[in-house]
């Protein structure tokens, strides 16, 4: 097992780092004491270096090039974390698992542990099924009795922990129904990835607000295995840079007023250094450049004032935290990390030893 003292600092791998995804990691990396990235590949930005692409990572990574992948240069790091394209993953990881200490995937590859899903929800087979029992959930809130110690993580999707933070405590202590939940949410554009696309050049998305995927977003199957329940989902572009706001929807098995809700939810958080309980309207720059998601919640009953029947509302709205999975990455990173220094997370939480003081490499204006 590894040890570490208090000036020992972890060596990285970033595998896809010139994506959004992977420029947000080096950036939260970067103001953390006790991690060192040695390596990161770009295979589009291969011999560039990192401030060319990024010039606020200017300072933290001086002259740090991108490089093309080979598994030589990760195999025996401490992390090594794929920030790369949905179904290129896989490969990597079978390389890289047991030479490494932790591989954490950014991706959607392994967080779907049932593999006759894959050709359902990604159009094939999964290449390496007998890697997903291996893969803990990266969801702290919820998953992090699994995420402690693991060798693998696979990091959630953006609108799925959007849309299970607010819902789980509902769901799992059978105060909604598992049945007939609905999920509307509004994502930044930088979900999209960073990549040219039709639908996300500024004319097309400035001034417009568009559903997409209906009925067929991949998230969902995500959505469904971590709440156990059936869920109907609408995600829609909206005309920003990052974050999410997601409305989500159940039916309460026994009447609740929304004070009694917004206590359920506040319980179940209660010892949650990222997650704000608050009867706050939703909006996403309450949260705007932090590493929290906001929570809110109501709930209606035949009789009441704006009554449409017996239904709860629940409201999330994490601009900061989860622009394509960072930042839930790291945060995963940390509670692992956390064992190897033989740390309560609670004591990590709290600020000691491993959780990351406030990043010095800026995010520059127009970032995701």
């Amino acid at each position: 097992m590894l040890a570490m003292t208090g000036s020992q600092a972890f060596r990285v791998g970033i595998v896809g780092a010139s994506g959004f995804a992977g420029a947000e990691l080096l950036r939260l990396l970067a103001g953390h004491p006790n991690f060192e990235v040695v390596a990161a590949t770009g295979e589009s930005m291969a011999g560039e270096r990192v401030r060319d692409l990024y010039p606020n990572l200017s300072l933290a990574y001086g002259d740090l090039v991108y490089r093309s992948y080979d598994a030589k240069d990760f195999l025996g790091l401490d992390v090594v974390f794929l920030g790369l394209p949905h179904g290129t993953s896989q490969p990597i990881v079978k390389e890289l698992y047991g030479n490494v200490g932790v591989v954490i995937d950014l991706g959607a590859d392994f967080r779907l542990n049932d593999p006759s899903l894959y050709p359902v929800w990604y159009g094939a087979e999964h290449l390496c099924p007998e890697l997903l029992p291996e893969f803990a959930y990266g969801l702290p809130e919820l998953y992090r009795k699994d995420i402690v110690g693991a060798k693998a993580i696979a990091v959630p999707g953006c609108y799925p922990t959007a849309a299970c933070l607010p819902l789980a405590p509902f769901v799992r202590q059978g105060l909604v129904s598992a049945s007939g939940i609905i999920v509307d949410a509004a994502s930044g554009v930088s979900g999209a990835g960073r990549g040219p696309k039709a639908n996300t050049q500024f004319c097309a998305v400035d001034e417009d607000f568009a559903a997409c995927s209906l009925l067929e977003h991949r998230h969902t199957a995500e959505m469904d295995r971590v709440l156990d329940a059936t869920v109907l989902f609408t995600p829609n572009l909206a005309p920003m840079n990052r974050g999410i706001l997601a409305t989500c929807y159940a039916t309460p098995t026994h009447p609740m007023t929304s004070g009694e809700a917004l206590a359920v939810m506040g319980e179940y958080f209660a010892d949650e250094p990222f997650v704000l309980v608050d009867e706050a309207s939703p909006s996403t720059k309450a949260t705007l450049g932090s590493n929290a998601g906001a929570a809110s919640t109501g709930s209606t009953q035949p009789g009441s004032q704006g009554s449409r029947g017996s239904r709860s509302r629940a409201s999330t709205w994490t601009p900061g935290r989860f622009p394509s999975g960072s930042t839930s990455c790291a945060t995963g990173e940390t509670i692992w990390i956390a064992t190897w220094q033989g740390l309560a997370w609670a004591a990590a939480a709290s600020g000691t030893h491993c959780t990351p003081p406030r990043p010095t490499a800026a995010r520059p204006s127009g970032s995701p």
